[in-house]
């Protein structure tokens, strides 16, 4: 016989009779097993609908019951989805009775001229639907634990596109006005002295200043897109040709209707996303050419990077610090979006989906595509720099 579940606990059962000679022999048989329980006998079914509101360890029913049958009484355990042990008991039980309750939910069914079993069966129903009650807390644990997970990787997503934005802001007030201001002041001193030596000096220090001021400039692009202002198709267009210009591979950028204005937040994970895709594709993909292509359909918005690289091997997206695919899709979460990636021996194909009903925007406001999508591509093969302090 299979040991008492959790030691010697008292066990709380419900019977479900309405002979009480029967019951009797329920009882006896569970004495002579030597369980510690106790008992509540009922025979309505509205008795029975209102005691399974109560906390029990197991039910054993009759099959035939005034006005109702065992069969009845699983339906309601179904109903209200309760992981209940059940033991049908009957006198007169037809082989083909028993198999529709063992598929409506029942743990065991027994003839009442053969209660030998019983016992056994009941301990075993019980520790069957312990560990059936174990597993499924364990999955809505794990479930829990993976959506901490994901809003965790959303929280620092977010708190790293702020971060970026405040330095982007601090580079673009403080560094870029103090080396503008330098690089006045080092033109007045041009304009106001004819000592060649010093005219030397000052024009060297016009370019070390003005590749500063470069320098500055790429760094804010990384930080924060400000391209993006323009729309999300000249940003991509805008990154595709620096993209190509810093790796000489062919990038081509393809659009299918004018893309509309889009909800916040949005624009730049399809923008990060595009950039971590071209950096891969730098660095792996040994490509001769990558197509770029941004399209709007249904009510989602679509963007596809692809190569014509050697592809990844099998393993490569499983790797223990293989986070860069990792990062994108918990992006594309932040707006209920993902990202799609498939490679083979014709290159690697990335794609990003974001339905874009509904889009809640988890950056801040600086993100936010306020002049509307679909610019024209003239400003993106342009060399108009959005960051750009004035000129002299």
């Amino acid at each position: 016989m299979p040991a008492l579940p959790q030691g010697e606990r008292r066990l709380r059962l419900l019977h479900i009779e309405d002979s009480d000679l029967d019951h009797q022999l329920i009882l006896a048989q569970l004495q002579r097993a030597g369980l510690s329980f106790e008992i509540t006998r009922l025979d309505s079914l509205a008795a029975v609908e209102a005691a399974l509101g109560q906390p029990w360890d197991a039910i054993i029913s009759d099959y035939n019951l005034p006005g109702f049958s065992g069969l009845v009484v699983l339906d309601l355990i179904r109903q209200r989805q309760l992981i209940l042990p059940f033991i049908l008991v009957s006198g007169e039980i037809g082989e083909d009775t028993a198999v529709a309750a063992m598929r409506n939910g029942a743990s065991d069914y027994l003839l009442k001229n053969n209660l030998a079993r019983l016992a056994p069966a009941l301990l075993h129903a019980i520790e069957s639907c312990e560990a059936r009650r174990a597993r499924q807390e364990s999955d809505r644990e794990l479930i829990k634990s993976k959506q901490q997970l994901h809003e965790l990787a959303g929280h620092l997503q977010t708190s790293v596109e702020m971060e970026r934005a405040a330095i982007a802001r601090e580079i673009h007030d403080d560094v870029g006005g103090s080396l503008t201001a330098i690089k006045f002041d080092l033109a007045w001193i041009a304009r106001h002295s004819d000592d060649a030596a010093v005219q030397q000096r000052v024009q060297s220090a016009l370019e070390t200043v003005s590749s500063a001021i470069e320098s500055s400039q790429r760094i804010m692009h990384n930080l924060r897109p400000a391209i993006l202002e323009q729309g999300l198709l000249a940003a991509v267009q805008w990154l595709a040709a620096r993209f190509e210009r810093r790796t000489g591979i062919p990038t081509a950028v393809r659009s299918g209707d004018e893309v509309q204005p889009l909800p916040a937040g949005v624009p730049l994970v399809a923008y990060r996303t595009a950039q971590e895709a071209l950096t891969n594709v730098s660095k792996h993909a040994n490509a001769s050419r990558v197509d770029v292509e941004l399209s709007m359909d249904g009510g989602v918005l679509t963007l596809e990077v692809k190569d014509n690289g050697q592809g990844l091997a099998p393993g490569d997206l499983s790797k223990a610090r293989s986070f860069g695919i990792r990062g994108l899709r918990e992006r594309a979460a932040t707006v209920g979006g993902w990202v799609d990636m498939s490679s083979g021996v014709h290159g690697t194909s990335l794609i990003l989906s974001v339905p874009l009903r509904g889009v809640i925007h988890p950056f801040e406001d600086d993100f936010a595509e306020e002049d509307g999508a679909g610019a024209s591509g003239a400003g993106a093969q342009s060399e108009h720099d959005p960051s750009t302090w004035g000129q002299l």
